[in-house]
């Protein structure tokens, strides 16, 4: 299966609401990474956010065997550098179960900041995403312990915010969507798109986790991934939307998808 490796492509493969899924995809190599990667956006975003470097001890083996694995000399910041993704990487501690986030080379994050993750077991690590210990947790650390190094997995999600810079750092909601209105949440709602992938490194064994970031205006996507979100964002209204911030922006959007259909049906 592929993702695709732009928003409108990945819309339609995300979760749309409701409980919370891995929503795996199997891939094959040459649909792993995004093939044309713009490497001076690249050398911008960590010139512009150097904090998004960090590697544990722990991680430095990994991150050189990333390196090399894709033809490089260095470690996993280089990776990183080299490539559209942003890249992660988790190990496994004598007698724990969980695995440990212990390196990050991360240009363009959704919304956190590296440093606060470093060390974090899998739970600990996405505690703030609501459901994740009830629907998700056990579902994650079993998948992770079988991951075969032969084989990569993708899956995407998405998120409205109030630009379309790539390192999105959220404002408080309603602040950052003050201004939508129906008429212009084409042009002020941007559509953010995580690709990610896993994959196990076959000689140290750790976990690469990849995230390459698309994002889009509202306006520009297809009238079929419109309308996905504007469904999917009422159903938000009655589930995550408090953390998501759905309900300072959710209106504006739906009007805007309901309002945008019926012009093109008349």
């Amino acid at each position: 299966m592929t993702l695709g490796f732009s928003v409108d492509e990945l819309l339609p493969k995300a979760r749309g609401g409701g409980v919370l899924k891995m929503g795996l995809a199997k891939l094959d190599e040459s649909n792993w990474l995004q093939p044309d990667p713009d490497l001076a956006a690249r050398a911008g975003g960590f010139a512009a956010f150097p904090e998004g470097v960090q590697l544990s001890p722990e991680g430095e083996a990994p991150g050189a065997e990333l390196a090399a694995f894709l033809g490089l000399s260095g470690g996993l910041p280089e990776a990183a550098r080299a490539q559209h993704e942003d890249m992660c990487l988790l190990t496994l501690r004598p007698g724990e179960e969980q695995y440990r986030f212990v390196g990050a080379a991360v240009a363009w994050p959704s919304d956190w900041t590296p440093s606060d993750k470093m060390g974090l077991p899998l739970r600990a690590l996405h505690a703030p995403i609501q459901g994740y210990e009830e629907q998700l947790a056990s579902g994650v650390d079993h998948f992770m312990a079988k991951l075969k190094p032969s084989a990569i997995y993708g899956r995407c999600n998405w998120f409205i915010a109030a630009t379309g810079e790539r390192r999105w750092v959220a404002e408080a909601p309603e602040e950052a969507f003050a201004h939508v209105t129906p008429e212009n949440a084409g042009e002020t709602l941007f559509v953010r798109s995580e690709r990610q992938t896993l994959r196990r490194l076959p000689e140290t064994g750790a976990i690469l986790f990849t995230i390459g970031i698309y994002v889009s205006p509202l306006g520009e996507l297809g009238a079929d991934n419109q309308r996905r979100l504007a469904d999917a964002v009422q159903l938000l209204l009655d589930g995550e939307g408090e953390r998501r911030g759905a309900g300072h922006y959710a209106p504006a959007l739906i009007e805007f998808v309901r309002t945008r259909q019926n012009a093109f049906e008349s």
